[in-house]
């Protein structure tokens, strides 16, 4: 049974500040966008790339979370995943905005 981690940033934010870094955080957003301001730590895989890229870097098990240009975008990243047999798929409601709104940490040329 799959379980559907939609999760918000500040949940996010304090799961890393407790010291409970065992997740994955993946960007899919395009290169640019990444590039420009991103999650500190998120990987970047875009979208069409995001299967074999999972499968071949990331356990099953491992919990994921995943935000993209916005919460649309998310869902179809996550169902993509969860679709290939992720069993842990968050989704960051409101992606980089809501988590700098959180105060989160950034990187990249407008962070």
């Amino acid at each position: 049974m799959s379980s559907n981690l939609v999760t918000d940033a500040h949940d996010l934010k304090s799961r890393l500040e407790w010291g409970q870094p065992a997740f994955t955080i993946i960007d899919v957003r395009d290169r640019h966008s990444y590039n420009h301001g991103h999650i500190s730590g998120a990987i970047p895989i875009p979208l069409d790339d995001l299967v074999n890229r999972a499968k071949s870097t990331l356990h099953k098990e491992r919990h994921i979370y995943i935000y993209g240009d916005n919460d649309q975008q998310t869902a179809q990243a996550a169902q993509v995943l969860r679709g290939a047999g992720f069993s842990e798929v968050g989704e960051i409601k409101g992606g980089l905005i809501a988590w700098k709104t959180a105060g989160g940490a950034t990187e990249g040329v407008a962070a």
